[in-house]
């Protein structure tokens, strides 16, 4: 189980990402995705332009899904705190907790494919 720190720290982490970090490569050599897909734009909807379909930017659903996940994180961590203070169920811990995982369980699933995507492009012939 994941200690309190930790979680704090995964917050904290999340919210440096969808507040416009600096990107920079990593020290393997390459160019990274978040190297090649600035972070910064993604993090700041309105710097991106909207799609000719006027529909929501590719950025904008990021950074909803990146805040849903950190809400559902909260969420699940506010409970767990009220059960301690004997003010929550059992139940209810367990189903936050539940819901945070398959959130953040999705977006991990997401982001691999996202960059498996990416090398795949990055492979094909010119």
């Amino acid at each position: 189980m994941a200690s309190p720190t930790i979680a704090a720290n995964a917050y904290a982490n999340l919210a440096k990402l969808t507040s416009s970090a600096a990107v920079r490569a990593p020290e393997s050599g390459g160019p990274s995705f978040a190297a090649m897909t600035n972070l910064a734009q993604l993090a700041n909807p309105g710097a991106v332009s909207a799609p000719a379909s006027g529909g929501p930017s590719f950025a904008a659903m990021v950074k909803d899904v990146l805040g849903s996940v950190m809400e559902t994180g909260r969420k699940s961590d506010a409970q767990t705190v009220a059960m301690a203070s004997g003010k929550a169920n059992v139940m209810d811990v367990v189903t936050a907790v539940a819901d945070t995982d398959v959130a953040l369980s999705t977006l991990v699933s997401v982001r691999d494919r996202v960059i498996q995507s990416y090398e795949d492009i990055l492979k094909m012939p010119i």
